[in-house]
């Protein structure tokens, strides 16, 4: 079988776990879609010093689209408080479009080895999420929620993530409710993918050596494979969140992807 069509066909089973475990535990595809497409990509030709980043930017774009859906559902329940976009979008766009060129500055090995150790970072947040109390209380300043949107949105774009599980532990600590918190959450992961992925693309335009259906660092097939099916899995595992025991799911998933990141580490 061609190695393209394969690519393919596997990113269409990854879409559809990405999409029902995003349903089902609430979680970003970018910790799924990374991993998997580091071990995949090599059958497209992707050397190892270029792997990383094409792995990373190909699941920014997949966020797009799961995003985009997130952010049209919250926002028809009234969760969006849309006036945090002023002096955050900034700020979200300059770290998103800069965490491109600024994954060129890490060696492929570091820049893997730091995406295991987040994704382990994460996997204990997931089992012992952070406890952060809601209450009403002045925002900080402008300078801080600009500054701050930039630093979440060049961690969340250099690791392929929608960046809501650092975004939303601040907001609830500023004072914003929980689910106004993800509300926005959602919102700022489709301009990070968005904005993120096109960085991605610009910095990659002129890396020579590259295989064919690429669009800078983006893979096209495995971007498509991936957002076919992840968009149409999302709603199945929301409902199957209903009957499931989501809690022990959780704790299985957290140790999965600790084993994962140990393995990413040590290849």
């Amino acid at each position: 079988m061609d190695s393209l069509l394969l690519i393919f066909l596997v990113c269409l089973g990854l879409g559809a776990v990405i999409g029902f475990m995003a349903g089902l535990l609430g979680i970003g595809g970018g910790i799924i879609a990374v991993p998997v497409l580091l071990y995949l990509l090599p059958k497209a030709g992707f050397g190892s010093e270029i792997l990383p980043h094409v792995a990373i930017a190909t699941s920014l774009a997949a966020i797009i689209l799961t995003s985009l859906s997130s952010a049209r559902a919250h926002n028809r329940q009234g969760n969006i408080p849309w006036s945090l976009l002023k002096p955050m979008l900034p700020g979200l766009a300059i770290g998103s479009i800069c965490s491109g060129f600024i994954s060129q500055l890490f060696s492929a090995d570091l820049l893997q080895q730091t995406f295991a150790i987040f994704v382990m970072v994460m996997a204990l947040q997931m089992v012992f999420p952070f406890k952060v109390s809601e209450r009403d209380k002045p925002l900080p300043s402008t300078a801080v929620l600009f500054t701050t949107s930039v630093v979440i949105a060049i961690i969340a774009a250099l690791m392929g993530i929608g960046g809501g599980i650092l975004l939303i532990p601040f907001l609830t600590w500023c004072g914003i409710h929980m689910r106004n918190a993800i509300g926005f959450s959602s919102v700022s992961g489709l301009f990070i993918a968005f904005f993120g992925s096109a960085g991605y693309v610009v910095a990659g335009w002129q890396v020579t050596g590259m295989p064919e259906a690429t669009l800078g660092y983006v893979y096209l097939p495995a971007l498509l494979g991936i957002v076919t099916t992840s968009v149409l899995m999302a709603p199945i595992g929301a409902r199957a969140a209903t009957y499931w025991p989501v809690p022990v799911l959780r704790r299985a998933f957290a140790l999965l992807l600790i084993l994962t990141g140990l393995k990413l580490v040590f290849s």
